[in-house]
């Protein structure tokens, strides 16, 4: 058993800001707005107290689940009866096309048998040498604000991009990364928030942002194949493969011999860079703000950062999930009151039961980490910042109440690599430079398409090399 990671002092449920939880239940009008502005917000008290919520938005049933059972069926038992929601797939797909994430029935069987082996633990020492030498440069770029304020968003998505494009591509993203991110920011601002009419209309290709979103595809496929040929003209060896691109192209269906394909290739190699990089990049936002705000725990992680060896270096950075456990313990703890991805939406294809529950077809489940990580039945002191409950030795949650990955069949598929880049860039992070934050620096969690901070505040990153 680890020492304990939760030192003692001020209660860091006080220093941890959250979203405000209305005190009655609002009007659809009302909803709306809030699901525009900020869906976590929509939840008061209950939600975070009783197991199963009924109602009805715009006509349709509805379902929250907070009943490990309960999600349990929806996303492991019965799974093929419950799929992704059109106004999900209306939002998504201009960046994902047919990838994995939208990806049903057979067609998402297939693709996963073609992909999980590309990012199996095994591969986990070729891809962390690429974070570890993109987070050394990522250190060199900070040294030189000396300690000045800065603002630490945007230099936590450069590095996630640049973990991305190398560990994907062998590429340096010099040449694309200023394009990724402005179609992305494009993205985020004006096309990833549901619109009325995606909720109401059964079709849209004729509303405006139907349009912009297509606009938007054609853009980002554009890039997409850009850097495709880029890494196409790079010559290479089929026994050594460099990068997760390697990795792809030469995997093969197990039961069919068939190869991933062009486009799809293309599609999946959209997915894991907006999976990758923008959702590692939001859980070391929310990592490092952690760490300045209680910094009893960050000097945690120096402690060990300090005694890990090649751990932290590319030649070893394969076993840094091993090495770290302190480390470990505090990202998933980060992760529990912080998810990346704050709300798993399904919709019924058929009549079902849930437990005593008669689901009609139609009905819309939501599962939400965000509830579930928070929820007063299944942590003690839930809002508490502890990362005790993921230390070594202790039993780990329940899969249906602990979630920041998914459950199920389609749980992330690139969760060890998530994992090890968030763990090996924080303690590297800590290791060089002590985080704080200047004044107050109060930040509210806001849910886009991940859980984004609701505005940007400097930090202040002080060498500790004199």
């Amino acid at each position: 058993m680890l020492d304990s990671l939760s030192p003692a002092g001020a209660d860091p449920a006080a220093l941890l800001p959250r979203p405000p939880m209305p005190e009655r239940v609002r009007s659809q009008l009302e909803s709306f707005l809030v699901l525009r502005r900020n869906p976590l917000e929509l939840w008061g008290r209950p939600a975070y107290r009783e197991l199963v919520l009924p109602g009805r938005f715009l006509g349709r049933p509805q379902l929250v689940l907070n009943d490990p059972a309960a999600i349990r069926h929806v996303l492991l038992g019965n799974h093929t009866n419950y799929q992704r929601t059109e106004p999900t797939r209306r939002v998504l797909r201009p960046v994902l096309g047919e990838g994995l994430f939208l990806a049903e029935g057979e067609r998402w069987r297939q693709q996963r048998r073609v992909i999980s082996p590309a990012l199996a633990p095994r591969v986990l020492p070729v891809l962390a040498r690429h974070v570890a030498s993109v987070a050394r440069d990522a250190e060199e770029r900070i040294a030189v604000m000396r300690g000045r304020p800065m603002q630490l968003m945007p230099v936590l998505q450069r590095l996630t991009l640049d973990v991305a494009g190398r560990s994907m591509f062998s590429l340096e993203m010099e040449r694309f990364g200023d394009r990724l991110r402005g179609l992305l920011t494009r993205y985020g601002l004006n096309l990833a928030k549901v619109g009325l009419l995606d909720l109401l209309a059964p079709t849209q290709d004729w509303t405006p942002l139907a349009r912009a979103r297509e606009a938007f595809r054609r853009d980002w496929l554009g890039l997409m194949d850009a850097m495709i040929e880029a890494r196409a003209s790079q010559p290479g060896s089929p026994d050594r493969p460099r990068d997760l691109f390697d990795l792809l192209e030469a995997a093969r269906d197990g039961d069919t011999g068939a190869s991933i394909g062009r486009d799809l290739l293309r599609d999946e190699v959209s997915t894991l860079i907006l999976a990758g990089h923008e959702t590692t990049a939001v859980a070391l936002f929310w990592a490092c703000y952690v760490a300045a705000r209680l910094p009893e725990h960050q000097d945690a992680i120096l402690a060990e950062a300090e005694t890990a060896g090649d751990a932290l270096e590319p030649d070893g950075a394969g076993a840094v999930l091993d090495r770290l456990p302190r480390t470990r313990a505090f990202l998933d703890e980060t992760l529990r009151l912080y998810p990346p991805a704050y709300l798993v939406v399904r919709e019924a294809m058929a009549a079902d039961r849930i437990g005593d529950l008669p689901v009609e077809p139609g009905t819309v489940i939501s599962i939400s980490p965000w509830l579930l990580h928070r929820h007063e039945r299944f942590w003690d002191r839930p809002e508490r910042f502890d990362p005790d409950r993921f230390a070594p030795g202790r039993p780990p949650p329940d899969r249906m109440v602990y979630m920041p990955f998914g459950a199920g069949p389609r749980i992330c598929v690139g969760m060890q690599f998530a994992l090890a880049e968030a763990v090996l860039v924080l303690a590297r992070l800590v290791r060089r430079f002590r985080i704080e934050l200047p004044g107050r620096g109060e930040v509210v969690p806001r849910a886009v398409v991940t859980t984004q901070p609701d505005r940007l505040v400097p930090f202040r990153l002080v060498s500790r090399r004199g």
